[in-house]
């Protein structure tokens, strides 16, 4: 008997590391299941790097990979280019093929970047306030294909801050009091507000923990490291009623930040271990990263010891999670320099945040030596427009490899503030990940049209190369995202941006681009079955009204300063048209209307005090954001959105309003000039439920219409 136990002992090791790509094939069932039976996949033995190899070996697909996260990469490249298939946050281009490619030579890809890193802290809102589990379990999914193996998850944080808050003597109410409501979750553990959008009902706090759970426990299966919130000195404004040794942290524009607890005190230890001590509860033991910022954005550090203080915080970091990594963006001023300097830089990594913009790695040289990653922002708020330098994402990543600095850069990352938008962008960041050599992105952008409609398509591709001279150009220069659409703006008759940090700069050939849209609207015959194509030709011509829209506004200011009336009439009437034309438009696929994010923001609600509180900050957030002090009313449109439904019901009555006042003006009336700051929060309390269904003109027509203007 002793022959067969030695043989199952032998047999054991296959065993398990053949299980552990079960994650990974029910992936394949569930976003590809036509692809299940005929995928095998095999562990890739005697290596040290992440590496997959695909080839066909007896009608059958064969993955050899070095792990679950190299796998799921296998499964994408083979997708993407063999199948022309691909899934994306616009859209999903996944329809069986039938016989499926063979690789009759085999393919390695292997890992180019250690880290590839997903989400800021802002995502978890613009996009992902109302995620469901399917949501989850989508982006998830999504994030495994693109090789994502560290990303930030701060999805039940709430509990955490709950339980340490109790055991420090606080009561329900002042708990209450300190943590936000559903969609402003990132700046409160950034440590900009507090309260804000409150309070969170248990139900939801319960809730968010439990998806939290399953979205570790997932992200495990996938090789996907957790990063979750440290204890930085975060603590409530109130704090220093409980007898603590605080900083105050004084405002972000109109709100109260909550205060920093100064990690050189006793206290800081104390509070610190009870914290960690409570996600060790929650969420386990097995966590290797952790973020957070102290004095984020422009928080207050005098008379600090920010060497001691870095120290300190890394410390406690330490004691409770031994090893574990201290994320930390690299955002402005931050990481101060001084902190640094009490680290074991070993045990950081520092987000060259703003890379399409800043080089910083540079600056600071490698952040005094320091591992970091180069990271893309591309979106802030999650505001539309057709955006992102490609082609620099490239360049710099590659330049960051042969500089003098290599040795630090340790990876890659997507941290958008809002992901729904721009999917090559985040297709191709995630694939530097995985690729040495220097990218030529006009090579790389017909492959990805290919995929991402399903076929070649020469009018699709002649157009993605315009694409690439104008809205996806390089050019140098500061640009917070695309730029703004002027339909979408608080009305006056000055508008330098619609958000108080955005452009309504055009730094692209606005006629080049829109003779790429015409291109691209002639592939409508042969790409008709693609959703993936009709998503994308809703948003090109979307950002080509909007360009449009500038235009007929400054007609319409021309004639309003000329004292002009019947002019200004006639124009003031197109730009009223062209924003119906554009909820026109937008009102043709799901993904562009105002009542598919309610009805997310209802659904994810299990009682009424959910679903009524989640609306309003829904509704809040892409509107005026936040806070009611009219001498600090920055943040308005920070989040606006040009969705179906919201266009007509909000941004539309808004114009409508002032061009009466105008045009009273003109006639001599004496009338008083409107309160936009008053009426924004009116609209917000009296529209939070879904807006009635207006029936659905078809897509090209719409489309011929505004081509033709």
């Amino acid at each position: 008997m002793r022959k067969p136990t030695c043989l199952l002992l032998l047999l054991l090791p296959i065993q398990l590391l053949a299980q552990q790509f079960d994650p990974v094939k029910a992936l394949v069932k569930r976003r590809a299941p036509w692809l299940s039976n005929h995928i095998v996949f095999e562990p890739l033995k005697n290596t040290s790097s992440e590496i997959v190899e695909l080839q066909t070996i007896k009608n059958k697909l064969v993955i050899h990979a070095s792990g679950a996260n190299a796998a799921a990469v296998g499964v994408n490249w083979y997708l993407k280019y063999y199948c022309h298939r691909s899934m994306s946050h616009m859209g999903d281009n996944m329809s069986p093929v039938f016989p499926i490619p063979n690789v009759n030579k085999k393919v390695t890809v292997q890992a180019a970047a250690k880290y590839r890193y997903a989400l800021n802290y802002c995502t978890y809102n613009y996009t992902m306030s109302f995620y469901s589990w399917p949501d989850w379990e989508r982006e998830l999914d999504w994030m495994a294909l693109n090789g994502v193996n560290t990303m930030l998850t701060v999805e039940g944080m709430e509990a955490v801050w709950q339980n340490t808050l109790r055991k420090i003597g606080y009561t329900e109410s002042e708990i209450n009091s300190f943590i936000v409501g559903p969609a402003y979750t990132a700046w409160w553990l950034m440590g900009n507000i507090e309260g804000w959008g409150g309070p969170m009902p248990q139900s939801q706090i319960d809730n968010r923990k439990l998806i939290q759970q399953k979205m570790m426990k997932r992200m495990q299966e996938l090789g996907i490291q957790p990063v979750l919130q440290g204890f930085y000195g975060m603590v409530p404004s109130t704090l220093k009623n409980k007898k603590a040794h605080i900083i105050d942290q004084g405002t972000w524009g109109a709100f109260k930040r909550p205060d920093i607890l100064d990690p050189t005190d006793p206290e800081f230890s104390r509070i610190a271990g009870i914290y960690y001590s409570e996600i060790q509860k929650l969420y386990g033991k097995n966590i290797h990263f952790f973020a957070g910022d102290p004095f984020h954005e422009g928080g207050k550090t005098e008379g600090v010891d920010l060497k001691k203080a870095g120290t300190a915080i890394q410390a406690s970091m330490q004691n409770y999670y031994p090893g574990s990594t201290w994320v930390l963006q690299g955002w402005q001023d931050n990481p101060k320099q001084a902190m640094l300097d009490g680290l074991d830089k070993s045990k950081v990594l520092v987000q060259e945040l703003f890379g399409e913009f800043t080089n910083n790695w540079e600056k600071r040289k490698a952040y005094d030596n320091t591992p970091f990653i180069w990271c893309s922002v591309n979106n802030f708020g999650e505001r539309p427009g057709v955006y992102g330098k490609l082609q620099r994402f490239a360049d710099e990543v590659y330049r960051v490899r042969k500089s003098t600095y290599s040795n630090y850069l340790k990876g890659v990352g997507i941290m958008p503030e809002g992901i729904n938008n721009n999917p090559p962008d985040y297709d191709l960041m995630l694939e530097l990940g995985w690729r040495q050599e220097h990218v030529d992105i006009r090579n790389w952008i017909d492959k990805y049209a290919q995929y991402r409609y399903g076929k070649s398509d020469g009018h699709a591709s002649n157009a993605w190369q315009g694409f690439l001279q104008t809205i996806y150009q390089s050019l140098p220069g500061y640009q917070e995202g695309a730029g703004e659409s002027i339909f979408c703006a608080r009305p006056a008759l000055k508008v330098k941006s619609i958000s108080s940090w955005g452009t309504l700069t055009r730094n692209y050939d606005t006629v080049a681009f829109a003779n790429a849209v015409k291109e691209f609207a002639k592939a409508a015959p042969d790409l008709k079955n693609s959703a993936t194509y009709k998503i994308d030709l809703i948003n090109m011509v979307r950002q080509l009204l909007a360009n449009k829209g500038t235009l007929t506004f400054n007609e319409m200011v021309t004639a309003y300063n000329s004292k002009n009336l019947q002019t200004f009439n006639a124009a003031s009437a197109k730009f009223l048209h062209m924003i119906r034309l554009t909820d026109d438009l937008l009102n043709t696929d799901q993904y562009f209307r105002l009542n598919t994010y309610l009805k997310q923001a209802i659904d994810n609600g299990n009682t009424a005090e959910e679903k009524a509180n989640n609306l309003k900050n829904e509704l809040m957030q892409i509107t005026y954001w936040g806070e009611n002090v009219r001498t600090e009313d920055n943040l308005h449109e920070y989040a606006y959105k040009e969705w179906a439904g919201l266009m007509d019901s909000y941004y539309l009555l808004r114009w409508e309003i002032y061009f009466d006042y105008l045009r009273s003006n003109l006639q001599g009336k004496n009338v008083q000039e409107p309160d936009y700051f008053s009426w924004e929060r009116k609209w917000v309390d009296d529209n939070q439920k879904l807006n009635p269904e207006k029936p659905q003109r078809p897509l090209l027509e719409v489309v011929d219409e505004i081509l033709s203007m």
